[in-house]
This record gives structure tokens, sequence and C-alpha cells, in this order.
């Protein structure tokens, strides 16, 4: 006989500790948004309500809580770059977490260096060894059940350019532990690192 669940309803509270949403929904890739005003101010931001949503052709979006600089820059130049968090940058990735200033580099805050891009004048992060340039498609509000709108809103947009240090490449395939990339995990500060003797592999079935 198994052990009741421990059941409650979101809307009613949680009634733990803390909100246990992002430690079951996890570990969670990091998005690292750089974007910028247009009027030459630079952004870079950590979201960690983020993925890859389409394949072809490569769509990736986050959430954010609230209109944050980075929502404002991307719908207004529609662009954005997304960089990637590893463990070495973990500890610039919260530094640019800081709440400064629209007028605020984060990039000086986090003591992190800029690389221009091809496709979109947002700058990436130098030191990250992988970036998705991209150019919006869809900043979407988000709602309830009841249809009420929420100060949350979803930003989509496509990958037009991709850069990889090809120290991540082996005989053409991405390793992805390799690149040692942070995950976010539940409460204020867990976050996970990977490791291949952690890796197990499946195939799909080949239905006849």
């Amino acid at each position: 006989m198994t052990k009741e669940h421990y059941t409650y309803q979101p809307r009613q509270g949680h009634g733990l500790p803390h909100d246990p949403l992002n430690a079951i929904i996890g570990p969670r890739p990091i998005g690292w948004i750089s974007s910028h005003d247009g009027q030459g101010n630079h952004n870079l931001a950590p979201y960690s309500f983020f993925n890859c949503f389409n394949y072809s052709p490569p769509l990736i979006g986050f959430a954010s809580s609230g209109w944050k600089d980075s929502v404002a820059n991307i719908t207004r130049t529609g662009e954005f770059v997304w960089n990637l968090v590893t463990r070495p940058l973990a500890e610039a990735m919260n530094a640019s977490s800081a709440a400064l200033a629209p007028e605020g580099d984060e990039f000086t805050y986090a003591g992190l260096k800029t690389l221009p891009s091809v496709e979109v004048a947002a700058c990436r992060v130098a030191e990250s060894p992988v970036h998705f340039e991209c150019r919006l498609t869809q900043c979407l509000r988000l709602q309830d059940a009841d249809g009420r709108e929420l100060d949350s809103w979803l930003v989509l947009g496509e990958v037009v350019r991709i850069h990889i240090d090809p120290r991540l490449l082996t005989d053409g395939v991405y390793q992805t532990s390799q690149a040692q990339p942070v995950l976010r995990a539940g409460g204020p500060s867990a976050y996970y690192g990977i490791s291949d003797e952690q890796r197990f592999d499946l195939f799909r079935p080949q239905v006849p």
C-alpha cells in the first residue's frame, strides 16, 4: 500500500518551508540573455525558466516575472543573445542577476568581457563557449486558467547564428558534459552540474 501523497492547490499556498515547484521541475537550463536598448546600453541577465521549443527553425525562449529590462530591450530592438553558463562562469552569472538601474552594465558589474555578434547588435559574453544569436519571434503575456493576464512574459526567438568553441566538438559531435553547463534547481541557492558518469543512453523504439 502506497503512502498518501502530499497534495495542495497552488493558489491556496503550498504549506511548505519553500515552494517545491522549482525543485520538481529541475534542474533547468539557464537562459543567460544579453540584450541592448538601442541607445548604447547593454544588459545581461539569467533566467531559469528557459528552454528550446522547436528544432527547425531553432526557437528558444525564456519567461520573465515582470516587465524587466531584458523584455523591454528585446521588444524594442527585436533581438537578443543566449550565452551558455558553465561552471567557471557560475559566479559571474549570479552577479549579473543584480538589480542594477536600466543604464547599469551587468557585463562590467560581473567582470565579463563582450564580443560583437554577427547577425544582431546585442553583445555576446566573451568568456562563454557557446552563443545563440536570436531574433524575436513572439512576446506573449501569460495568463492563468481563468484568462486573467499575469505580470509574466514569455519571449521567443529564432536562433539565426550559433557559435561553438571547437574544443567542445569531438569528431563533429558536441560534448555536453565537457562544457560543464550549470543547471538551476530548487530553493534559493541550489545549482547542479552534469557528468559523463551519470550518462545513460536510450534509443527510440522502432515499431515494425
